[in-house]
């Protein structure tokens, strides 16, 4: 496999801070913060749909009478939803104006966030949530995008620093203002907080965002790939949900599942290769860079989704904190991956070296998440606030580093494309972490409330519901809640525990990454060269 195109003459020119000699840039600095105001405000939206409802979930879910296996899904629909729409978005960045597709992404998320506000029962909330992650997985993967469009990869790192300082302030504001909401008025006003801040965000966008025209394609979307990519993953991760608790992992349920999922999957492969216009386009897996951040970006998807989903239980059910506490408790991680993000980007920009970076944030990774995989009830809270900014130090020298070097040696014409299936296979990762690990959890407490409360001689009847339904502490006798607490910390650590090992494979696959000096051009100036006549050569 070898790494392509822009990657090949990324270091030919001699930079002038940055910009090749000779050439200016396509922007000024104040045109391009104005253009990055509006995406980033977009970013922030996202973001801010998701986390508010963080530490108000235990809440939601017991109010609304769910089980642990449906506060699971209220994040798996999301993520799945996010997983499936995100190459489609990808390809359609690369066929028609990418402005009008992240204002419409825009528009999805706050919409259905807004209807999760009036969900009566799990099923609406739920296909709320769903719903949400169409548009959450436009915003995120064409934010990136339009990021390449409007700043080279050079100085990218650092304009990368800033979406994670506004990712920084999302996952700070949301979970506290969430669990103000939801201990002063109700967890109901979280979901319509966004709305106000969608229409700036509409308005900065229109005001701010000016793409010049790119080469003319025709705008054919391969709509069978794209189905068959959909039901693929969705058989997967419903089987990875469903398998050991409603059905046995070796049962004739998981041979239909497992094996229509690789029909799909395997179709999905056979129509791509022929499709004009494929929705991962195959050839992209020749690219050495693209395949080991493909295979990486799973892999801290697993961890990264698949441990954070479930912080807010620990904290909660397993510490007793109310829903602002542990929004409060979540700011070591959150300072953590802001540090990452704008110190390590700048660091990047200056010296166009990224791969130590990454190295060092997966080692991080891997040492956090063992870390927390030993904590109780009783565990220090600056113990656990160590760990858990290692967590976000490691997530912000990570993510968006993984897709710089990816765009790094992406043709300008699979930009769009490629960008969004690194981000698509993080997002199945983490689907398939929130899935499976949520599935291992919610049978691990079962069965050790189950053994708890026989040891104590209580009927399941003195959890206000089954076994498997999440608890309202508040409302439980001491030595119940003492059982239910020890459950849920045994299977919330045990989490952290299975997660080490994916993040150890993002450690390999980032060691076998080739770095390659970083290009001065950006997209703009990439296709002002595409489309301006040739020059006349003359004697």
């Amino acid at each position: 496999m070898t790494d392509t195109t822009d990657a090949r003459t990324a270091g030919s020119a001699t930079p002038t801070e940055h910009t090749p000699a000779g050439r200016a840039p396509a922007m000024s600095r104040r045109e391009t913060l104005e253009a990055l105001s509006g995406i980033l405000l977009g970013v922030f939206v996202s973001l801010l749909a998701t986390t508010i409802v963080s530490t108000a979930l235990p809440r939601i879910v017991a109010d609304l009478g769910g089980s642990q296996h449906a506060y699971t899904w209220v994040v798996t629909a999301m993520l799945l939803t996010m997983t499936i729409s995100t190459p489609l978005w990808g390809k359609l960045a690369d066929l028609t104006d990418r402005k009008v597709l992240i204002q419409v992404a825009l528009v999805i998320t706050v919409v259905s966030a807004a209807s999760a506000g009036f969900a009566q029962n799990m099923e609406m909330l739920i296909t709320s949530r769903a719903l949400q992650g169409i548009g959450a997985g436009g915003l995120m993967s064409l934010a990136t995008v339009l990021m390449s469009d409007i700043i080279s990869p050079r100085e990218r790192g650092k304009y990368m620093g800033l979406m994670g300082g506004v990712m920084a302030v999302a996952q700070i504001g949301g979970p506290l203002l969430g669990g103000l909401i939801t201990d002063s008025v109700g967890w109901r006003y979280t979901f319509f907080v966004g709305v106000p801040f969608a229409v700036v965000a509409l308005f900065v966008l229109q005001k701010t965002l000016h793409l010049p025209a790119r080469p003319a394609r025709a705008v054919r979307i391969d709509y069978v790939g794209a189905a068959l990519i959909a039901v693929g993953v969705a058989l997967l991760l419903l089987w990875v949900t469903f398998a050991g608790d409603q059905f046995a992992w070796t049962s004739w349920q998981t041979a239909a599942m497992v094996g229509a999922a690789v029909l799909a999957l395997v179709g999905a492969v056979l129509v791509e290769r022929r499709a004009p216009e494929p929705i991962i386009p195959l050839h992209l897996f020749r690219n050495r860079t693209f395949v080991l951040s493909i295979v990486a970006s799973a892999a801290v998807g697993v961890a990264m989704f698949g441990t954070a989903v479930f912080l807010a239980q620990y904290l909660q059910l397993a510490r007793g904190m109310t829903p602002t506490q542990s929004g409060l408790q979540t700011i070591p991680m959150v300072v953590g991956t802001m540090l990452g993000g704008v110190v390590l980007g700048r660091i990047i920009s200056r010296t166009g070296r990224y791969k130590a970076i990454m190295v060092g944030g997966a080692a991080v990774l891997s040492l956090s998440l063992f870390g927390m995989s030993t904590i109780g009830t009783d565990t220090s809270l600056v113990v656990v606030s160590v760990y858990l900014f290692g967590l976000g130090l490691s997530v912000g020298a990570l993510m968006q580093n993984l897709v710089l070097a990816t765009q790094n040696t992406l043709d300008l014409r699979d930009m769009g494309a490629g960008t969004a299936t690194v981000a698509f296979f993080r997002s199945l990762g983490g689907a398939i972490g929130v899935s499976a690990l949520g599935a291992v959890m919610a049978a691990d407490v079962k069965e050790r409330i189950a053994d708890g409360l026989a040891d104590l001689g209580v009927p399941a009847a003195a959890l206000g519901g089954s076994t498997g339904s999440v608890p309202d502490m508040s409302a439980l006798p001491a030595p119940v809640a003492d059982v239910v607490a020890g459950a849920y910390t045994e299977g919330i650590t045990g989490i952290f525990l299975v997660a080490v090992p994916m993040a150890l494979v993002a450690l390999v696959a980032i060691c076998f990454v080739v770095e390659i000096p970083l290009g001065e051009r950006s997209g703009i100036e990439q296709a002002r060269d595409l489309t301006k006549e040739p020059e006349t050569v003359t004697d």
